[in-house]
Protein backbone atom coordinates (compact mmCIF):
# COMPACT_ATOMS: atom_id res chain seq x y z
CA UNK A 1 0.00 0.00 0.00
CA UNK A 2 1.18 3.39 -1.10
CA UNK A 3 0.45 6.22 1.74
CA UNK A 4 0.52 9.94 1.37
CA UNK A 5 2.56 11.07 4.67
CA UNK A 6 1.73 14.63 5.84
CA UNK A 7 2.09 16.31 8.77
CA UNK A 8 1.95 20.31 10.16
CA UNK A 9 -0.27 21.64 7.58
CA UNK A 10 -0.91 24.18 9.84
CA UNK A 11 -3.59 25.71 7.68
CA UNK A 12 -1.77 26.55 5.10
CA UNK A 13 -4.13 25.68 1.62
CA UNK A 14 -1.50 26.75 -1.41
CA UNK A 15 0.81 24.49 0.79
CA UNK A 16 -1.41 21.29 1.15
CA UNK A 17 -3.15 22.03 -2.76
CA UNK A 18 0.41 22.17 -4.41
CA UNK A 19 1.19 18.52 -2.38
CA UNK A 20 -1.59 16.98 -3.37
CA UNK A 21 -0.83 18.46 -6.86
CA UNK A 22 2.70 17.05 -6.66
CA UNK A 23 1.51 13.64 -4.83
CA UNK A 24 -0.63 12.86 -7.84
CA UNK A 25 2.10 10.98 -10.13
CA UNK A 26 2.27 8.31 -7.09
CA UNK A 27 -0.78 7.04 -7.49
CA UNK A 28 -1.42 6.90 -3.51
CA UNK A 29 -3.77 4.59 -2.00
CA UNK A 30 -4.36 6.00 1.37
CA UNK A 31 -3.43 9.23 3.87
CA UNK A 32 -1.83 10.03 7.19
CA UNK A 33 -1.84 12.79 8.58
CA UNK A 34 0.10 13.76 11.56
CA UNK A 35 -1.37 16.23 13.86
CA UNK A 36 -1.67 20.27 13.64
CA UNK A 37 -4.07 20.69 10.67
CA UNK A 38 -5.01 24.26 11.85
CA UNK A 39 -3.37 27.20 13.24
CA UNK A 40 -0.70 29.68 12.02
CA UNK A 41 -2.12 29.81 9.04
CA UNK A 42 -4.95 31.66 7.37
CA UNK A 43 -7.44 28.60 6.37
CA UNK A 44 -8.22 26.34 9.14
CA UNK A 45 -11.65 25.35 7.76
CA UNK A 46 -10.52 24.70 4.31
CA UNK A 47 -7.84 22.83 4.98
CA UNK A 48 -9.86 20.40 7.76
CA UNK A 49 -12.05 20.10 4.56
CA UNK A 50 -10.08 18.95 2.53
CA UNK A 51 -8.42 16.59 5.06
CA UNK A 52 -11.80 14.96 5.69
CA UNK A 53 -12.53 14.53 1.67
CA UNK A 54 -9.16 12.36 1.15
CA UNK A 55 -10.52 10.32 4.40
CA UNK A 56 -7.37 10.61 6.04
CA UNK A 57 -6.28 8.77 9.25
CA UNK A 58 -5.62 11.70 11.20
CA UNK A 59 -4.17 11.88 14.81
CA UNK A 60 -4.26 15.34 16.69
CA UNK A 61 -1.62 17.90 16.98
CA UNK A 62 -1.00 20.08 19.83
CA UNK A 63 -2.22 23.54 17.80
CA UNK A 64 -5.57 21.23 17.01
CA UNK A 65 -5.39 21.09 21.03
CA UNK A 66 -4.84 24.68 21.70
CA UNK A 67 -7.45 25.28 18.68
CA UNK A 68 -10.28 23.44 20.53
CA UNK A 69 -9.41 24.98 23.87
CA UNK A 70 -7.48 22.14 25.83
CA UNK A 71 -3.97 23.55 25.95
CA UNK A 72 -2.93 26.50 28.15
CA UNK A 73 -1.60 28.66 25.79
CA UNK A 74 0.21 30.43 27.86
CA UNK A 75 3.37 27.56 26.72
CA UNK A 76 2.98 29.27 23.05
CA UNK A 77 5.11 32.21 22.28
CA UNK A 78 2.89 35.35 22.03
CA UNK A 79 2.71 35.00 18.03
CA UNK A 80 1.37 31.47 18.06
CA UNK A 81 -0.73 32.99 21.05
CA UNK A 82 -2.29 35.38 18.66
CA UNK A 83 -2.58 32.66 15.82
CA UNK A 84 -4.68 30.26 17.87
CA UNK A 85 -6.99 32.89 19.62
CA UNK A 86 -7.48 33.95 15.45
CA UNK A 87 -7.86 30.11 14.85
CA UNK A 88 -10.48 29.48 17.85
CA UNK A 89 -12.68 32.69 16.20
CA UNK A 90 -12.71 30.89 12.38
CA UNK A 91 -13.44 27.69 13.18
CA UNK A 92 -16.59 26.19 11.87
CA UNK A 93 -19.16 23.56 14.03
CA UNK A 94 -17.90 20.79 11.67
CA UNK A 95 -13.96 21.40 11.91
CA UNK A 96 -14.16 21.56 15.47
CA UNK A 97 -16.04 18.46 15.75
CA UNK A 98 -13.56 17.10 13.61
CA UNK A 99 -10.83 18.19 15.55
CA UNK A 100 -12.66 16.96 18.73
CA UNK A 101 -12.95 13.22 17.28
CA UNK A 102 -8.78 13.18 16.70
CA UNK A 103 -7.04 10.58 18.89
CA UNK A 104 -4.63 12.04 21.25
CA UNK A 105 -2.97 8.66 21.76
CA UNK A 106 -0.58 7.07 18.99
CA UNK A 107 -2.62 4.71 16.40
CA UNK A 108 -1.30 1.52 15.46
CA UNK A 109 -1.05 0.46 11.43
CA UNK A 110 0.01 -2.64 10.80
CA UNK A 111 3.84 -2.43 11.72
CA UNK A 112 3.31 1.73 11.94
CA UNK A 113 2.41 4.03 14.86
CA UNK A 114 1.30 7.12 14.05
CA UNK A 115 1.92 10.08 16.32
CA UNK A 116 2.55 13.96 16.32
CA UNK A 117 4.81 14.57 19.10
CA UNK A 118 6.38 11.16 20.00
CA UNK A 119 5.26 8.12 21.49
CA UNK A 120 5.78 9.11 25.20
CA UNK A 121 4.62 12.40 24.81
CA UNK A 122 1.96 12.43 21.65
CA UNK A 123 0.93 15.86 21.44
CA UNK A 124 4.12 17.70 23.18
CA UNK A 125 7.51 16.16 22.97
CA UNK A 126 9.43 17.19 19.88
CA UNK A 127 11.88 14.02 18.72
CA UNK A 128 14.70 16.47 17.64
CA UNK A 129 17.94 14.36 18.88
CA UNK A 130 18.93 10.87 19.28
CA UNK A 131 18.76 10.92 22.78
CA UNK A 132 15.03 11.51 22.17
CA UNK A 133 14.28 9.13 19.96
CA UNK A 134 16.83 6.59 21.77
CA UNK A 135 14.11 6.69 24.96
CA UNK A 136 10.90 6.44 22.56
CA UNK A 137 12.06 3.51 21.10
CA UNK A 138 10.60 2.01 24.84
CA UNK A 139 7.37 3.60 24.47
CA UNK A 140 5.98 1.81 21.03
CA UNK A 141 6.05 -1.81 19.67
CA UNK A 142 5.69 -1.87 15.86
CA UNK A 143 9.00 -1.62 14.25
CA UNK A 144 8.48 1.72 12.63
CA UNK A 145 6.77 5.03 13.89
CA UNK A 146 5.95 7.97 11.87
CA UNK A 147 6.17 11.63 14.01
CA UNK A 148 5.42 15.21 12.88
CA UNK A 149 5.62 18.21 14.78
CA UNK A 150 9.12 19.48 14.36
CA UNK A 151 8.52 20.39 11.05
CA UNK A 152 11.70 19.30 10.07
CA UNK A 153 12.08 16.18 7.99
CA UNK A 154 14.09 12.82 9.63
CA UNK A 155 14.87 10.05 10.47
CA UNK A 156 15.87 8.10 13.42
CA UNK A 157 17.32 4.67 13.21
CA UNK A 158 17.73 2.44 15.80
CA UNK A 159 20.93 -0.05 15.52
CA UNK A 160 20.05 -2.42 18.34
CA UNK A 161 23.48 -4.17 17.88
CA UNK A 162 25.14 -1.20 19.01
CA UNK A 163 22.76 -0.10 21.03
CA UNK A 164 22.74 3.32 19.41
CA UNK A 165 20.71 5.52 17.63
CA UNK A 166 21.72 7.20 14.27
CA UNK A 167 19.77 10.33 12.51
CA UNK A 168 19.87 10.79 9.04
CA UNK A 169 18.62 13.78 7.02
CA UNK A 170 16.26 11.83 4.18
CA UNK A 171 17.45 12.77 0.77
CA UNK A 172 15.18 14.39 -1.47
CA UNK A 173 13.47 11.75 -4.09
CA UNK A 174 15.83 8.87 -3.49
CA UNK A 175 13.11 6.19 -1.99
CA UNK A 176 15.25 4.73 1.25
CA UNK A 177 14.65 0.91 1.85
CA UNK A 178 13.37 0.24 5.26
CA UNK A 179 15.84 -2.89 5.92
CA UNK A 180 14.65 -6.25 7.66
CA UNK A 181 15.42 -5.66 11.29
CA UNK A 182 15.37 -1.87 11.56
CA UNK A 183 13.23 0.06 14.20
CA UNK A 184 12.57 3.70 12.72
CA UNK A 185 11.34 6.78 14.04
CA UNK A 186 10.03 9.09 10.63
CA UNK A 187 9.05 12.13 10.63
CA UNK A 188 8.32 13.88 7.18
CA UNK A 189 8.40 17.41 7.46
CA UNK A 190 5.82 19.98 7.65
CA UNK A 191 3.53 20.82 4.86
CA UNK A 192 2.68 24.56 5.96
CA UNK A 193 5.69 25.55 7.88
CA UNK A 194 9.04 23.96 7.13
CA UNK A 195 11.76 25.23 9.81
CA UNK A 196 14.62 23.45 8.19
CA UNK A 197 15.88 26.27 5.93
CA UNK A 198 13.98 24.99 3.13
CA UNK A 199 10.43 26.85 2.07
CA UNK A 200 8.98 24.35 0.37
CA UNK A 201 6.14 21.94 1.30
CA UNK A 202 7.96 18.84 2.50
CA UNK A 203 5.51 15.49 2.63
CA UNK A 204 6.48 11.49 1.94
CA UNK A 205 5.36 8.65 0.28
CA UNK A 206 5.18 5.20 2.31
CA UNK A 207 5.33 2.17 0.58
CA UNK A 208 4.21 -0.23 3.23
CA UNK A 209 4.79 -3.24 0.64
CA UNK A 210 8.09 -2.45 -0.84
CA UNK A 211 9.11 -1.33 2.52
CA UNK A 212 10.43 1.60 1.13
CA UNK A 213 10.45 6.06 2.24
CA UNK A 214 10.06 8.37 -0.52
CA UNK A 215 11.19 11.91 1.24
CA UNK A 216 9.54 15.15 -1.14
CA UNK A 217 9.99 18.33 -1.51
CA UNK A 218 7.49 21.09 -3.39
CA UNK A 219 7.46 24.76 -4.15
CA UNK A 220 4.09 26.77 -3.60
CA UNK A 221 3.10 30.14 -3.86
CA UNK A 222 3.96 31.53 -0.89
CA UNK A 223 2.91 34.95 -2.07
CA UNK A 224 -0.98 33.96 -2.19
CA UNK A 225 -0.68 32.45 1.96
CA UNK A 226 0.92 35.71 2.82
CA UNK A 227 -0.99 37.62 1.62
CA UNK A 228 -4.27 35.85 3.12
CA UNK A 229 -2.32 36.34 6.61
CA UNK A 230 -1.93 39.90 6.55
CA UNK A 231 -5.32 40.56 4.89
CA UNK A 232 -6.73 38.69 8.44
CA UNK A 233 -3.95 40.00 10.31
CA UNK A 234 -2.03 37.65 11.73
CA UNK A 235 1.46 38.14 12.82
CA UNK A 236 3.94 39.72 10.37
CA UNK A 237 6.37 37.38 12.05
CA UNK A 238 4.45 34.11 10.93
CA UNK A 239 4.12 35.60 7.61
CA UNK A 240 7.62 36.09 6.67
CA UNK A 241 9.14 33.03 8.57
CA UNK A 242 7.52 31.20 5.33
CA UNK A 243 9.63 33.34 3.01
CA UNK A 244 13.06 31.24 4.49
CA UNK A 245 11.45 28.21 5.91
CA UNK A 246 12.34 28.76 9.74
Amino acid sequence: MRVLVLSDIHANLAALDAVLADAEQFNWETVWCLGDTVSYGPEPNQCVTQIQLLGATAVVGNHDWAALGHMDIDKFNPEARRAVIWTRAQLSAESMTWLRNLPGQPLVRDAFTLTHGSPRNPVWEYVLYPATARANFDHFATPFCLVGHTHVPALYIWQKQVSSVRALSPAIDKALPLEDGWRVIMNPGSVGQPRDNDPRAAYAVLDTATRTWLSRRVAYPIEITQAHMRAVGLPERLINRLSFGW
